[in-house]
Parts: structure tokens; sequence; C-alpha cells
């Protein structure tokens, strides 16, 4: 078996990505398929929620798959090679148990000094020491081609987003800044065009996506002005490696007075603008209105710009080449600026970005986190004794892969391949594979709303109600969608349409969740103490939950719950921090990463600011 096949199974069963370490022998399409079945049936007497993911599954194509080469995400295994002892279940030999101190009621199981599992009493996730995994993603390509109206002139006032370009598609949100001149300079109008406008010679326009560690990248922008330069020129540039106004690279084009168009590749450092390289003219005869393109593709310290009349095609050479490392700058974020040099007499001039790409990224330091936690569920709650039954199923689950929770979490993240489910009840949708947060309304603001069957676009007869699919929601999952797909559709937790008083079934809110979700509470915030959320009894797979609309100062509406964002514990990354799933708005989707704010529980940040509840099912 090839390393591309391992990849392609594994990638079905939830690991994006296999080490060559792993055997060849490891896994077979046999092996995989009993894998597959056993991960599903360890939920015996699940409804229909979960029944629905109990067939085999059949590959799905991508249409909207992410351009970069290479998943974005990964789950790989480590270890070199597998002691094949550890798959064996008589392996284990005797086990003992001993309880663990604090709350909730946990006892830990142990094979001699080894920890087996750990169970707790009143949840259904049992905590499974298994082989080594590896799980990070990097940055992920996207486009955004300004498809939306900020602000939009046709909502009321109230619900009209402030000046700016609002946020990039899977992104992050544009920052920016205009100096003395304020925000009111920027906008996106009309649909395709956003503008920053220059008033004066004095300062530049910025406009820059909150990603502050994107460091190797393929970028490129188009640009036009309004009109041509009169008294000296003016000009637009493509930013990268920006950490502010006075430190950053910038690859710039001047339209001038002569209506021809020159290139300059600059370094910004503690405010001293240093060129690196020009070429020029590219072209005369430039008229007010043609659109520029600029493309920046930055290796380590090599730098290749390409800049041409977007009308024309691509050279088939960069235009120039560098090679810089200023240390300080060798990641920040990408952006645009827009200038008009000290002489421009015939201010205003507007500068129109029709669109912003980001093909290939690369994160100077990706998230990342290691550990033998698997997470598994049992048929029932655990009631504190240590029978043969939960013998048996703990017995059952060692040394598998068969698919866990973070095996079907990873399955939703950039660059997961999309996977149909072959069980009648779902038709051959789609169940697993990269998924956004929602579709964008009309100022580009990603609504709340896709749940696991928006999803699949597929009905679902919940116990208190028949809801449809939200219409263009299809591989959108929002922030308890993602949740209820990855512990309900997947692994078999019971789910309601709102909320269940009984604490048997997942409710569709993350606010309900708080107060109705089944299984235990592991710590929460006590109201009005300000104190931080007790994390000693956190263990992977654990949700947390959180107050970010509270802790960002927005409005809070008295009728609803104080919670508005889960997600799913993950592990300490390898700088400690304590990192966790979830889909955001900022990211379009399911993330582990820090785009628009950490996905760490360890402050200072939004999300460790806002932490409210942290509970185990």
């Amino acid at each position: 078996m090839t390393d591309t096949s391992r990849r392609s199974l594994l990638g079905a069963l939830g690991a994006l990505t296999v080490s060559a370490a792993v055997s060849p022998t490891a896994v077979s399409p046999a092996a995989a398929a009993a894998a597959a079945s056993a991960g599903r049936g360890a939920a015996a007497g699940q409804d229909a929620s979960s029944a629905a993911a109990a067939a085999p599954l059949a590959p799905a194509s991508s249409p909207g798959a992410s351009s970069v080469t290479g998943p974005r995400s990964s789950m790989t295994f480590t270890g070199t090679p597998y002691d094949t002892a550890a798959f064996a279940r008589s392996s284990l030999g005797e086990l003992s148990t001993a309880v663990l101190p604090g709350t909730p009621a946990r006892i830990e199981v142990r094979h001699g000094q080894q920890r087996v599992a750990v169970l707790t009493k009143g949840a259904r996730t049992v905590l499974m020491s298994g082989p080594e995994r590896t799980f990070t993603e990097n940055k992920q390509s996207f486009t955004d081609a300004f498809d939306r109206l900020v602000p939009d002139p046709e909502l009321p006032p109230a619900e009209q987003l402030k000046p700016g370009w609002g946020s990039a598609p899977a992104g992050g949100t544009w920052s920016v800044y205009a100096g003395s001149a304020g925000d009111a300079d920027f906008g996106v109008h009309r649909k395709g065009a956003a503008t920053m406008v220059l008033k004066d010679t004095e300062s530049g326009r910025y406009a820059t996506v909150t990603d502050d560690a994107i460091s190797d990248v393929d970028v490129t922008c188009e640009g036009s002005f309004d009109k041509a330069p009169v008294g000296n020129a003016c000009s637009f540039a493509l930013l990268f490696g920006y950490r502010g106004a006075s430190a950053h690279y910038r690859a710039r084009l001047s339209f001038t007075t002569r209506g021809e168009v020159d290139l300059r590749v600059e370094k910004v450092a503690d405010a001293r603008t240093v060129v690196l390289a020009e070429a020029g003219p590219l072209a005369t005869g430039v008229r007010a209105g043609d659109v520029w393109k600029i493309r920046v593709r930055r290796t380590g310290a090599k730098v290749r710009v390409t800049a041409w009349p977007a009308a024309g095609v691509e050279p088939s050479e960069p235009t120039a080449e560098v090679a810089d490392g200023q240390e300080g700058l060798r990641s920040g974020r990408v952006g645009v600026r827009g200038f008009a040099s000290p002489g421009c007499t015939n201010l205003p001039v507007t500068l129109t970005v029709s669109r912003l790409e980001v093909a290939e990224a690369t994160w100077a330091t990706p998230p990342l986190v290691t550990h033998r936690d698997w997470v598994r569920l049992l048929d029932a709650p655990f009631e504190g004794e240590w029978t043969p039954a939960v013998e048996a199923a703990v017995r059952g689950w060692a040394g598998s892969m068969a698919p866990d929770v973070f095996s079907y979490a990873m399955m939703f993240l950039p660059g997961a391949p999309h996977v149909r489910g072959a069980d009648p009840r779902v038709k051959g949708a789609e169940v697993l594979g990269e998924a956004g947060y929602g579709e964008p309304d009309s100022q580009g603001l990603l609504p709340v709303g896709a749940d696991f069957h928006d999803y699949m676009q597929q009905p679902w007869a919940f116990p208190d109600m028949t809801r449809g699919p939200e219409k263009d929601q299809g591989r959108h999952l929002d922030c308890s969608g993602y949740v209820r797909m990855v512990y309900g559709f997947h692994m078999g937790v019971a789910m309601v349409a709102v909320k269940d008083p009984a604490k048997k079934a997942l409710p569709r809110k993350s606010g309900a969740m708080v107060d109705f979700a089944p299984g235990v509470r592991v710590a929460q915030r006590t109201a009005g103490s300000g104190s931080a959320v007790d994390l000693g009894q956190l263990q992977p797979g654990d949700l947390v939950l959180f107050d970010v609309n509270d802790s960002a100062g927005d409005p809070v509406d008295p009728d609803a719950y104080d919670v508005d964002h889960v997600g799913i514990y993950l592990g300490p990354d390898r700088a400690g921090k304590r990192r966790f799933l979830s889909s955001r708005k900022s990211v379009d989707g399911p993330t582990m990463a820090d785009v628009s704010g950490a996905s760490t529980l360890d402050g200072p940040g939004i999300y460790a600011d806002a932490l409210h509840t942290v509970h185990r099912l």
C-alpha cells in the first residue's frame, strides 16, 4: 500500500495525513472498514441522529476545497514503529482502579503503572490512552472579492457596520488606518469595489487582514485609481510582513503624472524606508481606471514580485526579486496601502481594490497539540462503579484506532476531504469535510444557524419537532452545529431541536447547552465574582462555553442566554497553552487556530477572558 493510499484511507476516517512512521500493514482496507464499524457501533442503542453515520463512507467531490497544496489541517500519528502488543486487548492483563481527587467524581483505570482510561461519574465520555497523535492547522487560502456593502445603506442605521472593509471570507477582519482622517475614508459602497480615499499627502492609508502570523505567502491584489495624478504620483502597494505602518514590506506601484507605472519593493523598519528593488516604467499611456495586479511570492527570505495590467497576461518571470529576512518582519499581516506623494494637487483620489487573493500561505508557528488522549463514549452515563460491562468497553477500546471525537472533529477543518454517508437516511449527503460557518449577508457578516443537518441539507426528525435544512447552509456549521455534528451525529449523543429539560439530549444552541446538556458540570464562572473558571479538572473532549459578547463589551439581550459560543477542548499546545476547537465567524468555520483571537483558554485573549463553563458529556 502506498503512502498516498494510506492518506486517502485514513482521511475518510478522520485522519487527514499519516506520517511515514506508520507501518504499511497498520491499516488495510478490511481493517479500516472494521475500525469504522467498531467506532460507530460503540454507541449501541443510539438514536437516529447517530445511526445515520453507521454505514460505510465514500469519498465525494469537493468543488469548494482549498487550492493550497496539501491539507491545511492534519491529524498525524507519531512514534516509530508501533509496538504491536499495544493493540492486543489481552496484553492489558489485570486492571486496577483508583478514585481521583476533585469534583466531578472520577476513577482512573490502570494497567500496572500505565494509565488506561479515566471515567467520570454522570458522563458518557471516557478519556482513553492510545497511539500518540499530533493535531495542527495552517493558514488556509482565501479570496476576498468584496461581494458585500459596508455599510449597507438599505439597512437601518443601528444595523449598519461602521466604515471599513468588513471581513474577508475565511481570512479575518480587515483593519483600516488613515491617521487623523479616521475610518470614514474606507468603505465597500458597491459590490466588488473596496475603496480608500486619499485626501492628503501627509500619511498613507492602510487596510490589513488581521492575521499577524503569516510567513511564507503567495498573495495577489488588484487595484486602480479614479484619476490620473496631477503634480506628483499616487501609489498603491501590496503589504506583507506587516507589523504596523512603521514596520513592514511592500511592493509598491507608482502611477506618475507622465502616465507611466513604476515598481518598487520596499522595506520599512524603525519608520525608515529602504528600497530593495525597483523596475520601470512597466507601461506608458496608463489612464485613470486602469486596473493593475501585484503578486508577491515570499519563501523564507526570498521575495518575487510581479506586476502587470489586469487586462493582460501575467508575465512568466518576476518583475523584481529580492532576498531580505529582516528580524521581526519574517511574519505579519497582508494588506494594501494607498498613498498620494507630496505635491499631488488633484486630491481627493480614490483607490479601488477589487480583489485580494491568498493562494498559498503558512504561519510562522502553526498551532500544534500532541498527546495520547482519545475520547470515546459509553452507551450510557458512567454510574461510578467499575462493572464487568464497563471493563469490557474499556478493554475493547484499548489500542483502537477507530475514529473518536477528535478524529471526527478534525474532519471539518480547512483542507479536510468531503465524504458522503451511504446510509439511506442521509440520502448520500456529505457527512464529513471542510466546513464554512454560514452564508454571508449583504454586509458580509456570517449569520448563526448552520446545524449538522443544514450542513448535509437534509431534514431531521428530532423528538420535539422535525426541522428542514436552512437554504444555502450546505457545508456550513456554526459553533453549536459543529459540536452537534461531532458529538451528536457521529458519536451518538441524543439531540433535540431546541432543549430537553430532562437533560438527556444535546440542545441546539450553545446557551442552552450550559443548563440542559447531558453529562456533568466540570467548572463554571461565578456570577459577579470576576474570577476565572477553575481549569484544574479540565480534560480533552470537554465542552468549553464562552460569554463572548459580554466580554467584548457588546450590548447583551437581557432575555438571551449568557453563553454565545461553544467549542471542544483539545489539549495543551507546544507552548503549554490550553487549546480548543470551535467553529468561528472570523475564520469562516471550524478551527484550532488564532485568526482574530487566540483559540486558547490561557489569557490574555478574548476567549480566555470570556470562558464561562466547562461541561463533560
